[in-house]
């Protein structure tokens, strides 16, 4: 029976499109870690560390925090705990619907793994007081029919905040430029058009330029073509694949949209230097 990678679903837990959780040191962390392992979600996560230390896996990546660290998980990226035995902070999952675009356009236009910002101390005991009343308006939900609107309006504030330093971070005192925003675009494009859509021009018509200026752009702000994001967000699905589900590599390639997957197989070595059984068998081992 074929097992995909899990993807965990917000509205499975709560209704409001909104779970947060305080943890501490050795104690509960967010379930979800506990029962699905490594996986999807269909919705973001925020992780603010207040001391201690913490590490996630993170599509093939280990990303560590330190205090002060605060993190997000898009939608789809695959992860799952390493440690956080040491750790305190607060856990925020947020319904998708919820993002303000511009935030969201900060958020997603990230074309390569997202690293955390670590913040100072005034701005690390902002955040702190801010989820802090946060929760405490959540806890009541439930009790009091005006408190919804109140809990929303202090989530936007934190998502804006959160969005405010991660635009900081890439672009120091500046507005998101076009090649940015065109970045952010092509990454959207790319996650959702992967098995269907594996051509450069295809991706550079879909967003109405030309395919020199696409690549043009995106070799300024990744240091890659068109053609090697293409490929290696292929090879980082098919490992995914290999990695957290059953599918076997015939499965994998049609998932991906390689109707060929001798074809798949052989790209899959010329650009990871090992087949895709000899990947699975060397990760899982």
């Amino acid at each position: 029976m074929m097992k995909a990678i899990p993807i965990h679903q917000l509205k499975s837990r709560v209704s409001t499109g909104i779970e947060i959780k305080h943890f501490t040191p050795d104690g509960d962390m967010p379930r979800e870690e506990e029962t699905l392992g490594a996986h999807r979600d269909d919705h973001y996560l925020f992780f603010l560390l207040e001391g201690g230390s913490a590490a996630l896996m993170i599509d093939f990546k280990e990303v560590h925090f330190e205090e002060g660290s605060l993190y997000y998980v898009l939608p789809g990226q695959v992860h799952h705990r390493i440690d956080h035995s040491i750790a305190t902070g607060w856990f925020i999952a947020v319904d998708t619907l919820l993002i303000p675009p511009e935030c969201r356009e900060v958020f997603e236009n990230k074309i390569l793994l997202q690293l955390p910002v670590v913040l100072q101390e005034q701005p690390l005991t902002e955040c702190r007081q801010l989820l802090n009343l946060l929760y405490a308006k959540y806890l009541e939900h439930n009790n009091n029919n005006f408190n919804m609107p109140v809990i929303y309006s202090l989530l936007q504030a934190f998502l804006g905040i959160v969005a405010g330093y991660f635009n900081e971070e890439g672009q120091p005192g500046a507005v998101a430029s076009r090649p940015t925003a065109l970045a952010g675009q092509f990454k959207k494009l790319l996650t959702t058009h992967l098995a269907t859509h594996k051509s450069p021009s295809a991706y550079a018509e879909m967003m109405n330029v030309s395919e020199g200026y696409l690549n043009e752009v995106l070799k300024k702000i990744t240091g890659f073509s068109v053609s090697q994001l293409i490929l290696t967000e292929i090879m980082l699905e098919a490992k995914r694949l290999l990695y957290y589900s059953k599918l076997n590599v015939k499965e994998i390639s049609h998932t991906l949209g390689y109707q060929d997957h001798t074809y798949f197989s052989r790209t899959f070595k010329k650009v990871e230097n090992i087949t895709p059984l000899e990947f699975r068998y060397k990760y899982l081992k």
